[in-house]
Parts: structure tokens; C-alpha cells; sequence
């Protein structure tokens, strides 16, 4: 698989213009991006708009066909792959790599825009109001690479990749709200496959959160967003919920000691098991199971 570090060898490596600036650059295909098959990952962060007539565009496992207008995020080193993409005319590519940001409130910041770990089948979707805002931060961006760059050029340019960020992060709250029956649809299963998962016993280990967003065909950091627009509460914090609440009635209603409820239902480790009960319940387990 071929791994890019530098912008420049990415564009020259699929035809593209060389950058006008190494650490960052602005691609618009407004035709075909690539005819072969094309897997790879980069050192650099991508935010692509874009409008597929015919081919896939691959992100981790998973493959999408934007047939309507749609933004999707990659982070460095995540496997990319580009397949027969023939795009409509509007549509853009940006590629910053991760040193422009060195030094500055982004390089950190950025780590909390959770879609950059989505996958492509997650993609925003945007309304033509919302695509006519996210163009005009493009152009922004845009103007000031083509221009004669200088000292505030940098900053000018993550101000408005930032500006991005933030609008792409309100719209896809707007979109989880959008989809409210599937997020329905989908707290169900995510309860389901918890008691699915406890009743069949011998666990083995706790329940991750990637392991259920596996079983439910989505990402980590998707279905915990999803579930926390839905409840409040990300996918972890459900989870810990969960299992509280059935070792409260474990420790209720059977004759298991502390150490056996906690083994059922997947904790290896009783002090965690004991810690994370007294959070939920404001009570060690001992002293729950000693109420009347």
C-alpha cells in the first residue's frame, strides 16, 4: 500500500498540479479524479465536497457512491482508496498536512471533530444553503493560497479550515436530528445486542464500543455521537449504564456474591467493577446488596 508524506508526491502521483504551498493544497477535479484503483494513507488531512457521477470512493472497510452533494473528513494515515471517480463540476478537495498546524490551538482542537474517524457511508450531507456557506469558506481559503502568501497567510487559512470544521460539526448535529427515526432504529439495536450480549453468559470481557458499532455496521465514534445526540449519553456511558443497572438486580435478586455478579456480566477486574458502581449508584455494591 502506498503511503504518501508530502502533499507534492500525492499530486504528482495522481496528475494533479504541483501546490502552491507544501503543507497545504486545493484540488478541484470537476471531472475524473482517478481510473485505477488506488488504495493508500497520508500524512495530511483531507476534506473532500463532492458529487459522484459513477465510481467509489473507499474509507477504512467501507465504500460509498455520493451521488448527492456530501463532505467526508480523513485523517492521516487512515487507508483511502479512489476507484473510477467521475465527479460532477462543483466540487473540491482540500488537503492540509498535519505540520501545517504545528504551533497553533488546531493541532490539538482538531482531535475533538470526531467525523474525521467516520466512515464514508457516514458522510454530511448538505442542504444548498448549508453547501453555498462551506463554498464560501473554500473560496476563502482559496483567495489566499493563490495570492502572493506571506506571514498571515497560514493563520488566515486554518482560521477558515476551522470555520469548516465547525459548521461541518453543527450539520451533522442537524443531521443525527434529521434522522431521528433511524437513531431510534438504532438506540434499539444498540440496547438489543447489550442484552444479547450479557445474556449469553461466559463473556469473556466487558462490551466495547467497537465492538457493537462492528455488529452495527457503523463507526466508534459515529454511533457514540449518534447516541448522545439521541440520550445525552455516549455509547461508553450507556454501556457502564447498563451493566450497573443489571448488577443491581443481580445483586437483588440471586444468591451471586459481589465477585460472581461482576464476573457474569464481564468485568475481570472486581476494584473497577466496584468503582464504577459506586459512580452510577453513589453506593458500593456491598452496601446495595446490604439495603433493605
Amino acid at each position: 500500500m502506498k503511503h504518501y508524506k508530502t502533499i507534492s508526491e500525492f499530486h504528482k502521483s495522481n496528475g494533479f498540479a504541483q501546490p502552491e504551498n507544501p503543507l497545504i493544497s486545493l484540488v478541484k477535479c470537476g471531472g475524473s479524479c482517478s481510473t485505477d484503483y488506488h488504495q493508500f494513507t497520508t500524512d495530511f488531512y483531507m476534506i473532500g465536497f463532492k458529487k459522484l457521477k459513477s465510481g467509489t470512493f473507499g474509507y477504512g472497510k467501507t465504500k460509498y457512491d455520493h451521488q448527492n452533494g456530501s463532505m467526508s473528513f480523513t485523517r492521516p494515515r487512515q487507508i483511502i482508496a479512489f476507484q473510477n471517480l467521475v465527479f460532477e463540476e462543483d466540487d473540491f478537495l482540500i488537503f492540509f498536512h498535519e505540520d501545517l498546524l504545528l504551533a497553533h490551538a488546531l493541532y490539538q482542537d482538531i482531535k475533538k471533530y470526531t467525523f474525521f474517524d467516520y466512515e464514508v457511508n457516514e458522510a454530511l450531507h448538505l442542504s444548498p444553503s448549508e453547501e453555498k456557506i462551506i463554498w464560501e469558506l473554500h473560496d476563502k481559503i482559496k483567495s489566499e493560497y493563490l495570492n502572493n502568501q506571506d506571514e498571515y497567510s497560514r493563520e488566515i487559512m486554518i482560521g477558515h479550515i476551522e470555520s469548516i470544521l465547525r459548521y461541518a460539526q453543527r450539520y451533522y448535529k442537524r443531521q443525527f436530528i434529521n434522522r431521528r427515526e433511524a437513531s431510534g432504529k438504532t438506540l434499539s439495536r444498540f440496547n438489543q445486542m447489550l442484552s444479547t450480549y450479557v445474556a449469553g453468559g461466559e463473556l469473556g470481557g466487558l462490551p466495547s464500543v467497537t465492538f457493537i458499532a462492528q455488529q452495527l455496521n457503523t463507526s466508534p465514534h459515529y454511533l457514540s455521537d449518534l447516541l448522545k445526540q439521541e440520550t445525552g449519553k455516549t455509547a461508553l456511558e450507556l454501556i457502564h449504564i447498563f451493566l450497573i443497572s443489571e448488577a443491581k438486580n443481580l445483586l437483588k435478586g440471586s444468591a451471586q456474591n459481589i465477585s460472581e455478579t461482576a464476573y457474569m456480566l464481564g468485568f475481570e477486574n472486581l476494584s473497577y467493577f466496584s468503582r464504577l458502581f459506586k459512580k452510577q449508584t453513589g453506593l458500593s455494591p456491598k452496601q446495595y446488596q446490604n439495603l433493605n
